[in-house]
């Protein structure tokens, strides 16, 4: 079931007159424009209580499912009885940034000069809290404040979004209907135990909440009462927040005492296939095939499994990431959101800026655009899947394995230039 209650807005009707016509024949067209206005003020009425209607019915059957999992009644009533259907929720779900943006204009805007300072700051005025938090989880201060930042901007917005609302639209949502469902449930949960009310419970449109973005599932499984007050409070406590991050990241497995990664340069000749997640190989071994560390140094030779990354392309930084990324992306399922808090991370330790920075095609990469560059691979025989207009790690190895094949760079990078090559490819 697919809602789509802002495409109703009728033509402007005066675009259609003639201003050569006679006074009588423009009255005639006003007629027939007044008439025409009529039916599609009917068809649209019509089509927005068909939407109602169906959204009433799905929330309708969210109460059963509710009762199912042991949800009071008057919590799933005082819930379900006051969602609203959010259009704009939908537009938000196929425009996130990790998918409709590349690499340099993502990480410039996470990883700014500003929102280093920011977090040195926040380091400091919070140091004696994230140290604890630190001894108790093993995740570092430096890590815990990044995530902050690049969440909620160290508690600077967290959203206003009525949470039920999101969940409700999205689970509502053909896309992605059972995890949003289920995340619906779980806020239910959260209400009625007493640790935010139904009317507290704000956040972003995708339904994460408070100052680390906790979604529902999280926050039950991880949030933490940190400041002893007997609440699990994510949006007034920064005690709970920085507690449950560290709880939630230490639970997903970080390893202490092992960073994310690292800036690394790649040789002249580098097999730009070998730059994915996919591929692990010992330090040693990248070492011996010619990879350095962002200044021209040996890496250790040891036997730290790591992966190549190269987000930016050929012309960008190049990553070699360890098994804390993996962590990270358990967080985040974005190669950009892993590497941005890394480095963020990083850079509020003190570290410097990159040695080789993205390069400056910050293309912005609309759904209509990949879809395009996904229907003209498959049509030249680089499978992408069902073109989905997710510039995704199926899209980016069919594009790879295109630039192989014409004998081009092959770093899976989504330049101006290589969507022009590949369009000039298919219209062949």
């Amino acid at each position: 079931m697919k809602f789509h209650w802002s495409d109703t807005q009728t033509p402007c009707a005066t675009a259609i007159l003639d201003p050569m016509n006679t006074p009588s024949k423009n009255r005639q067209y006003r007629a027939v424009l007044g008439w025409l206005a009529m039916l599609m003020s009917i068809a649209t009425s019509g089509f927005a209580q068909t939407g109602a209607d169906e959204f009433a019915a799905c929330t309708a059957r969210f109460k059963e499912e509710a009762a199912s999992a042991g949800i009071s009644a008057a919590v799933a009533n005082d819930v379900l009885d006051n969602v609203q259907w959010v259009s704009r929720v939908i537009e938000l779900d196929r425009q996130q940034p990790e998918f409709t943006t590349t690499f340099p204009d993502y990480y410039r805007k996470r990883v700014s000069d500003t929102r280093v300072e920011k977090g040195r700051a926040m380091l400091i005025e919070h140091g004696a809290l994230l140290q604890s938090v630190s001894d108790r989880y093993g995740v570092p201060p430096h890590y815990l404040v990044a995530f902050w930042g690049l969440e909620t901007n160290f508690g600077g917005y967290l959203g206003k979004m009525p949470i039920p609302d999101s969940l409700a639209t999205l689970a509502c949502d053909q896309r992605r209907s059972k995890f949003f469902t289920a995340e619906l449930i779980n806020a239910m949960r959260i209400i009625e135990a007493g640790d935010v009310s139904r009317e507290s419970m704000t956040g972003s449109w995708a339904g994460a909440m408070g100052h680390v973005q906790f979604m529902p599932s999280a926050f039950l499984n991880y949030a933490v009462d940190g400041d002893g007050d007997g609440r699990r409070d994510l949006w007034g406590s920064i005690p709970d927040a920085m507690s449950s991050a560290g709880n939630f990241l230490n639970s997903l497995g970080w390893e202490p005492g092992l960073r994310w990664g690292r800036e690394v340069i790649v040789p002249p000749g580098f097999d730009y296939a070998q730059a994915t997640r996919k591929v692990k190989k010992p330090l040693r071994e990248w070492s011996a095939a010619g990879v350095t560390d962002a200044f021209g140094k040996s890496l250790p030779a040891i036997d730290l499994p790591a992966s190549i990354l190269v987000p930016g392309g050929a012309a960008g930084p190049a990553f070699a990431v360890y098994a804390n990324f993996d962590v990270i992306m358990r967080w985040n399922r974005s190669e950009f959101y892993a590497i941005s808090v890394g480095r963020l991370a990083d850079r509020i330790a003190g570290a410097g800026g990159l040695t080789q920075p993205p390069p400056e095609d910050g293309l912005h990469l609309s759904r209509d655009m990949v879809m395009t560059l996904q229907t003209q691979l498959n049509q030249l025989g680089f499978d992408t899947g069902k073109p989905d207009g997710i510039f995704g790690s199926g899209t980016r190895r069919a594009l790879r394995a295109y630039q192989s094949a014409n004998n081009l760079t092959a770093d899976g990078y989504p330049s101006r230039q290589m969507l022009d090559a590949v369009a000039a490819s298919a219209s062949r």
